[in-house]
């Protein structure tokens, strides 16, 4: 309701979420104190106004040629072996672009293109992951897609996402993609974030995982010395697609 009205009452969200007022103020100084709302006398304003969402194709003709050299720099950290998740997006497509050569690698995805993409690879064993597919995003979500990834374990995830920013953490658009991030977030035993450099300061709806889960961020040569120096003191590794 912030971000589609840019302010809010308390008490209209009591009337409208049926829970209390004390809930309300609550909730609304948790938001003031990610840096996405700003509390005044009977409410808050938004301060953060959330990027808007573009279709994947969209997404895909934005900033591509860093998105392949990044996708082109994450494949060299796959190695034969390796159990891997792929997440969908348009900076991943290029990672399973630049895997369809590797061997002895096992993907699984929530990413339809991304899955079509490697669907004759003959060294990428692949798992789909079933769910409700999203067709803004081309990406399968709901319990089912996350019931899927409780019976494995993998290695990598390779993260795309709507937006990175040093105190709030990594976000995206949707609520259901962003609790399915976060279940493959759980399910790996590193977490490696493909982002260009436009995403950095930006923060999304959404949520996925705070930056002390993350390991490692691979970006273009466009990244502020602010998030430079903000990724090396939170002692995350950075990569720099050249």
């Amino acid at each position: 309701m912030l971000a589609q009205q840019g302010s809010v009452q308390v008490t209209d969200l009591v009337e409208k979420l049926g829970v209390s007022a004390v809930t309300i103020r609550s909730d609304l100084n948790a938001l003031e104190a990610q840096g996405m709302a700003t509390r005044s006398h009977g409410g808050a304003t938004l301060t953060r106004t959330p990027p808007p969402e573009h279709t994947i194709r969209q997404k895909d003709a934005i900033n591509h040629e860093q998105k392949e050299r990044i996708g082109a720099f994450a494949a060299r950290l796959v190695e034969p072996g390796d159990n891997i998740i792929i997440d969908s997006g348009t900076t991943t497509i290029s990672l399973a672009r630049h895997l369809r050569d590797a061997t002895g690698v096992t993907v699984a995805t929530n990413g339809l293109n991304i899955a079509w993409e490697l669907a004759d690879a003959p060294g990428v064993d692949l798992i789909l992951t079933g769910g409700l597919l999203r067709k803004q995003s081309l990406s399968i979500q709901g319990s089912q897609a996350e019931t899927c990834l409780q019976a494995y374990s993998f290695d990598k995830l390779f993260l795309g996402v709507d937006g990175f920013d040093l105190q709030f953490g990594v976000t995206t658009h949707h609520e259901a993609e962003a609790s399915l991030n976060h279940k493959m977030v759980e399910r790996a035993k590193k977490i490696i974030v493909l982002t260009d450099a436009s995403k950095f300061g930006r923060v999304s709806l959404h949520r996925i995982v705070q930056l002390d889960r993350v390991d490692t961020v691979i970006t273009d040569a466009s990244i502020s010395q602010e998030y430079r120096e903000g990724l090396q003191k939170l002692g995350i590794e950075l990569f720099i697609a050249e």
